[in-house]
């Protein structure tokens, strides 16, 4: 399932991902640090309220935590097919609710919401930064990050619940995930706010809103005696954001390209996608519908070029876990370090289907890059990802892959060191071919 063909990225992609996840604590900043990336590579910003021209080149949207960015090769027709990398910006963590102020006993605490499925007990005992984006008075927004040891999440000693060895930690959502960020005995109504305006040079009064969450603060790394692996936080799905982006960076510096590449990130794929920056919303059918028609397009050259868009939903998957094989189907068991993987469910959990597998299968061979394929035990009921919502929403041929890693939805997840660029390679085959 490989080839000799030479790659265009190596390891070093894999330390400029670390570079970019560290810098990313919220999809605010997954967006804005992507959209600085295609901006070096000569894409500008379109904003949605204007007139759009059909002019060639590199251009991006910007929604929230979103960004839809395609680059138009020049002569490019109306109905000329997309190829399109799908991914998502969100991971699972902790999340400040509308009245963060709350306390007892002495400690100040901050009010989290849990969001998405994280690995609850994975948030216990890290020193925690807080990021996000702060809507102001005026009617703009503006990116906050702390990003040093500022919120904890206290386990209870072993001396006050013994039955843990016989039971396993149980944590109550509610009770038990709020985190500690000061002492006192009583607790200020819009301490936090006031703290964060004063972190960023803001006056008093001046944040009205805020999407503000929790980010562990250790620092993304090599593992193992080679060097083999990569430990850090939200690979899930930040890998393929920094993948598609630096795969269309990459291909919108070549001519002839027979197709119109995308990258298409969106927000909220973990609790479902049904948001305006989510893969359910109509952010990437406006988008590529308006391409169309700025191109002098019709009705009738969007509905060809939609049939002939392919989209790969690139998101992580489970590799073979060395503690828990059993909990994986006998005959497919993906490795770390293998290549990207394919995911298949016959329910529509993920989207391929033979003909995806074909796309897929000639861009890795194109890029001399292994794959493998990824299914799901019949006893274990698998995720899904924005693949299915793409296809059924905007009636596209989707193909789910991703990376294949350990410890999915905890606050450090781990993947082999390699495979980041091996994605990247095969992505780049995609999109060009």
């Amino acid at each position: 399932m490989t080839s000799s063909a030479p790659t265009a990225f190596d390891r070093g992609h894999t330390d400029d991902l670390m570079t970019f996840l560290a810098a990313s604590p919220s999809p605010y900043h997954a967006v804005a640090n992507a959209a600085a990336r295609l901006e070096k590579a000569g894409f500008r910003q379109v904003e949605e309220t204007d007139a759009w021209d059909g002019t060639s080149g590199g251009k991006y949207v910007l929604r929230g935590g979103a960004i839809i960015a395609w680059y138009v090769p020049e002569g490019a027709a109306p109905h000329t097919p997309f190829r399109i990398v799908g991914a998502h910006t969100d991971s699972p963590n902790l999340r400040v609710k509308p009245q963060p102020d709350m306390g007892a006993h002495g400690w100040r605490q901050v009010a989290v919401e849990i969001y998405g499925g994280p690995l609850l007990n994975s948030w216990l005992d890290r020193d925690l930064g807080l990021a996000g984006r702060l809507s102001l008075r005026d009617g703009t927004t503006r990116l906050v990050n702390i990003d040093r040891p500022l919120l904890r999440v206290p386990q209870l000693a072993i001396h006050m619940d013994r039955a843990i060895y016989e039971k396993g930690l149980q944590l109550d959502k509610q009770k038990h995930m709020q985190p500690i960020w000061g002492l006192g005995d009583s607790v200020g109504e819009g301490d936090l706010i006031a703290f964060l305006e004063e972190e960023s040079g803001l006056s008093t009064g001046e944040v009205t809103g805020w999407d503000l969450m929790t980010h562990a603060l250790e620092a993304p790394a090599y593992l193992g005696r080679d060097h083999e692996l990569l430990a850090g936080p939200r690979m899930d799905n930040l890998l393929s954001v920094h993948a598609g982006t630096a795969a269309l960076a990459s291909v919108s510096a070549r001519d002839g390209l027979p197709y119109i590449p995308v990258l298409a990130a969106f927000d909220h794929e973990e609790n479902g996608s049904q948001a305006d920056t989510g893969a359910d919303g109509p952010l990437l059918g406006s988008v590529l519908e308006r391409s169309v028609f700025a191109r002098g397009g019709s009705y009738e050259d969007r509905a060809r070029a939609f049939a002939g868009t392919v989209c790969l939903s690139s998101d992580t998957g489970h590799a073979v876990h060395p503690n828990y094989a059993e909990r994986h189907d006998p005959t497919h068991h993906p490795r770390a370090g293998g290549g990207p993987i394919l995911k298949v469910n016959a329910n529509q959990r993920y989207a391929t289907d033979g003909s995806g597998r074909a796309v897929f299968a000639a861009a890795c061979e194109r890029a001399g890059v292994p794959w493998q394929t990824f299914v799901s035990s019949n006893s274990m009921p698998c995720g899904t990802t924005i693949g299915p919502i793409t296809a059924a929403r905007h009636g596209i041929r989707t193909v789910d892959i991703g990376v294949a890693i350990l410890s999915m939805h905890s606050a450090r997840e781990l993947c082999a060191a390699d495979d980041p660029y091996l994605l990247a390679n095969a992505l780049v085959a995609f999109l060009e071919s």
